[in-house]
């Protein structure tokens, strides 16, 4: 892609890997090869998605999008071995982990010279909202200049070539950007050479075409600039048989009229992305770049099989039709087994690149006793999209207003699976037309405007017929075809019934199609009293359920008590109470007939199971009929125990011990040592991951009267909570351990409950509700005598004494509370109280006592190797360093846990650490380094949608500019810091906000 703006542009020194262009890695002594080919390809996937988990199936379907070789997982596992082997020789600082589904790229934030451009490119976005119309643009021509060429270049593969040709559309739409914030600077006349040679490039480009006309006009060139539209027109007339867009011959009219007002004003922005449906323009001049891009989605059906009109009639609708400003709804409908979320799934993955912002997926579960509500879902997408917990709103409503705002300026799928009702649904749908949805249920939904409504109905005898040659095998169905169309109409097309026979058929290769025809209609008729569509699934399952040994059918009932959207294979070991070392053996006899799908692979090597709906409830039915409760009890007892035995492990991995949490009696299934090890690599991760298990089996636990290994687990997962911000989690399974606790009598269970949640209201900002439950924990533990339990709620409540400004009650309960994390031997508490009670002794001015505590709570959360409260001990540690004038040694420091955070991709740590730095340079003189740093700081809150941060921040710049004698672009940043201040109640905040204004006022008088 040659490019006539940018001559040998001088490349990044800290970017190693180059894909803005011909795939490049350049380690410390020179470029490292990559061998063409399969490396090549899989390389090149992981670097555009650097820092997201590439599923195997992904690089599969690019490698061999035909047919993959039997042996192709295992020439993958090969490839990456490799890769991994030549960044170790070439000393690259970069690693390829294993990660469910798939892998993962780890690297420096800018080592990629795409995330870089994005990075660039989302700074420029700031300016310009800042007015800085000239640093806007001269950052923009920066990120331009990254491209060697088309990205991409070379690589055997039509779908990264795609995905290179739409990222080289993002470097256009950038080239074009920065060409019209220059036009609106007054530097047309310097322009006209640079974009009549872009023009002569592209020159189907109509937003660089009207820029020349412009340039042109602007520069006292009007005839030329008339004739540039002629031949435009002629173009588009000769190659395409179209005229010029509406916002082209609106400028060609204002020029022939001598518009005055062209003079002084760009021409309106064309979308940045003309697909099918274009995304409407933003009402910033740039585009969203850098955000996060969520793949959700589901694995699609191998064996797939649909009408072909129905599949057209969905796409059209979902890429527009008619109309182009409506959003593209598509609502699937039909009874159970019918396929619906088959079907969904399929056209979300043949609709993947024409949604390149990605996918989000949510099973709503409308047809279970207790539907996700729309809140909760929001909450979950929001946090899919880059937001934080912390920062994502308690109310419904704001949650959809931030979730549509993140979605009107991206193309996005979002795929609605098992809706109840539209009232479900309606806060989830984007406002945008750049975004479509698939949404699936059993009902119609006849109340949502605009839906293209698609009724699945059963298989015709050729779609049956060809799943059940798909499953069973073609040769066997060609051999007894008058079986097999008998087969198919005694199941009556019925998918889910179809593919359940045909995987018994393919289970057992010695049995004849006939005779399975016979078995089955023996079955309905045993089956008559039911309805038609209940009796088919009836009856397959029951064959494949009578056909199973005893173990496999035993199994099949127990995992029915596994409720969870996707359920690990040591589930099946704790509900057997089998410990051998790979329990997916235990499950893939049932996945072979189909009663069970494996949905996901786990970095173990191990499988991850679901059951339909359908086939959920047969099982269910089953356990009580074979089961009594007694056993069903005890194997429920083993599982929840398993999960709480895993998460225990994780919490102790994180904290480097049992620290910090209190203990219940609740009995432990412990899985095989090895496994764990493998699934505990990253334990917040596997928290993570497993976070909706994990909360429905605290559910579960609460409904089976298992109250210590609720309460037990509920405090586990705080864990997660904390480090992810997941506060509506945090209070519904507290709030069900305290029903729980309560109403079984279990003391010390509602006090552990109360100061987990007391700590939930203190992140959440409600130090009132706060106090009660902290309160009520504190007498209860007192009653107990339990020390440990005395300790977390003392230090808590010392900390709500510091919010509220009694700094000496503070720190008598932090002195109480580090005696008794002593006596109970808990030395990560105790560091934590003393990181806390540091920054009173820091804000008192006794800078040698804060430092004295920070070194002793350092050397604790290095010994036991707690990293979050290293990084938070070492930030207090910097802010010392800063208040005794140790400037250097703060900046190194604070710097330092910069990157820590940036490691642990902690935003808002990294949001902090900068509103730092910028502390830093101020407090040095530096005036530039601290502005980038209060700017980068103002990003990171914008990115997150963190108004009240971000509002800070522009408080921290407006006082440097007013500083710096640069009153005017202080006072607009402090109105809109006021502004916020004031709608949000930040009352202390609003008075500095207005100190400052005075000070600008009085200084702008003297000025006078």
């Amino acid at each position: 892609m040659p490019d006539s703006t940018v001559a040998s542009p001088v490349l990044p020194t800290g970017v190693v890997f180059r894909i803005l262009g011909p795939l490049q890695v350049d380690g410390p002594d020179g470029p490292v090869r990559v061998p063409p080919g399969r490396q090549e390809i899989i390389l090149a996937c992981l670097l555009t998605e650097a820092g997201r988990v590439v599923g195997t199936d992904r690089l599969l379907d690019l490698i061999w999008p035909d047919e993959p070789p039997d042996t192709a997982r295992t020439q993958i596992q090969i490839c990456i071995s490799r890769l991994r082997k030549s960044f170790t020789e070439a000393g690259v600082a970069a690693t390829v982990v294993s990660r469910a589904p798939g892998y993962l790229l780890q690297t420096g934030e800018d080592a990629v010279d795409l995330h870089l451009f994005h990075r660039q490119v989302a700074a420029s976005r700031v300016l310009v909202k800042e007015g800085r119309a000239a640093e806007a643009a001269e950052t923009l021509r920066g990120a331009v200049a990254l491209w060697r060429g088309p990205c991409l270049d070379g690589i055997p593969s039509d779908v990264l070539r795609i995905r290179g040709q739409r990222l080289d559309e993002d470097r256009l739409t950038a080239v074009e950007t920065y060409l019209e914030l220059e036009l609106s600077l007054g530097r047309s006349h310097d322009l006209v050479g640079e974009v009549r040679r872009l023009v002569d490039e592209y020159p189907l480009r109509e937003r660089l075409r009207g820029q020349l006309m412009l340039a042109l006009h602007r520069s006292g060139r009007q005839a030329e600039a008339l004739e540039v539209y002629r031949a435009g027109r002629r173009l588009l007339a000769d190659e395409l048989g179209l005229t010029p867009g509406e916002e082209l011959r609106q400028l060609e009219n204002a020029i022939l009229a001598g518009d005055p007002a062209l003079l002084s004003v760009a021409p309106a922005a064309h979308p940045a992305h003309p697909a099918e449906r274009a995304a409407p323009p933003s009402a910033a001049p740039l585009p969203a770049y850098g955000d996060e891009k969520p793949h959700q989605l589901p694995a699609d059906t191998a064996d797939f099989v649909a009408d072909e009109q129905v599949l057209r009639t969905a796409r059209a609708a979902l890429l527009g039709g008619d109309d182009q400003r409506a959003l593209g709804l598509v609502v699937i409908v039909g009874k159970p087994g019918i396929g619906k979320s088959a079907m969904a799934t399929h056209i979300a993955h043949r609709l993947g690149e024409r949604f390149p912002d990605g996918q989000l997926y949510g099973d709503l579960r409308g047809a279970g006793p207790e539907p996700v509500s729309a809140r909760d879902m929001l909450g979950r997408f929001l946090r899919a999209l880059g937001i934080p917990g912390p920062v994502i709103p308690d109310d419904t409503d704001e949650r959809a207003e931030m979730y549509r705002t993140l979605l009107a300026a991206r193309r996005m799928l979002v795929v609605l699976d098992d809706a109840a009702s539209e009232r479900q649904i309606a806060p989830l749908l984007p406002g945008s037309s750049s975004c479509a949805v698939v949404v699936t249920s059993r009902s119609r939904l006849a109340a949502l405007p605009g839906a293209q409504r698609v009724e699945l109905d059963v298989f015709d005898e050729a779609q049956s017929l060809d799943l059940l040659a798909r499953v069973a095998g073609v040769e066997r169905v060609a051999r007894e075809p008058e079986a097999a169309a008998a087969l198919v109409r005694t199941v009556g097309g019925l998918p889910l019934a179809l593919r359940i026979v045909a995987a018994r058929l393919a289970a057992r290769p010695h049995w004849t199609l006939a005779s399975m025809v016979h078995r089955l209609a023996n079955e309905r008729h045993r089956l008559d009293e039911l309805a038609h569509g209940e009796m088919t699934i009836r009856a397959s399952l029951s064959l494949t359920h009578d056909g199973l040994n005893r173990a496999d059918r035993r199994l099949l009932r127990l995992f029915s008590l596994a409720e969870g959207p996707a359920v690990p294979g040591w589930v099946a070991g704790a509900l057997l109470d089998d410990h051998r070392p790979f329990p997916s053996d235990l499950v893939e006899p049932l996945v072979d007939v189909q009663m069970l799908d494996a949905v996901a692979v786990e970095r173990t090597g191990e499988f991850r199971y679901r059951f339909h709906e359908v086939i959920r409830l047969f099982a269910r039915e089953q356990l009580t009929l074979h089961d009594s409760p007694a056993v069903q009890l005890a194997a429920t007892e083993r599982m929840l125990g398993g999960w709480l035995a895993v998460a225990e492990q994780a919490h102790a991995r994180i904290y480097g011990g049992d620290y910090t949490v209190l203990r219940g009696s609740g009995r432990r299934w412990q899985p095989p040592a090895g496994y764990v090890d493998a699934l505990l690599t990253d334990p917040v991760e596997w928290l993570d991951m497993e976070h909706a298990n994990l909360c429905l089996a605290v559910e579960q636990a609460a409904q089976a009267g298992l109250d210590e290994l609720c309460w037990d687990l509920t405090t586990t997962l705080v864990t997660l909570f904390e480090a992810r911000g997941y506060f509506d989690l945090w209070e519904r399974t507290h709030q069900r351990a305290l029903e729980a606790t309560r109403a079984a009598g279990n003391r010390r269970g509602v006090a552990a409950v109360l100061a987990s949640l007391g700590t939930m209201h203190l992140s959440r900002q409600h130090p009132e509700e706060a106090r009660r439950a902290l309160a009520e924990s504190l007498e209860i533990f007192d009653e107990l005598g339990e020390v440990h339990g005395l300790a977390l709620c003392r230090r808590d409540l010392a900390l709500l004494d510091r919010q509220a400004g009694e700094d000496d009650r503070a720190l008598l309960r932090y002195e109480q509370a580090a005696r008794d994390f002593d006596r109970v031997g808990d030395v990560v508490g105790r560091a934590t109280v003393l990181t806390q009670s540091a920054h009173i002794w820091m804000r008192r001015g006794h800078s040698a006592v804060a430092r004295a505590q920070l070194e002793e709570a350092l050397d604790v959360f290095r010994s036991v190797g707690y990293a979050h409260g290293e990084a938070h001990a070492l930030r207090r540690a910097g802010q010392v360093q800063l208040q005794m004038g140790e400037h250097a040694e703060a900046e190194r420091t604070l710097t330092g846990v910069l990157e820590m955070v940036r490691h642990g991709r902690d935003i808002i740590g990294e949001g902090h650490l900068l509103r730092n730095l910028g502390e830093v340079h101020a407090a040095m003189g530096r005036y530039a380094q601290a502005r980038d740093a209060f700017e980068r700081a103002l990003t990171v809150r914008e990115q997150i949608m963190d108004h009240g941060g971000a509002a800070l921040v522009r408080l921290d710049l407006a006082r440097l500019l007013a500083r710096a004698g640069d009153p005017v672009p202080a006072r607009q940043l402090l109105d809109q810091a006021t502004q916020t201040f004031r709608a949000r109640g930040m009352r202390h905040e609003t008075r500095e906000a207005e100190g400052l204004a005075e000070e600008l006022a009085v200084l702008g008088s003297a000025a006078s």
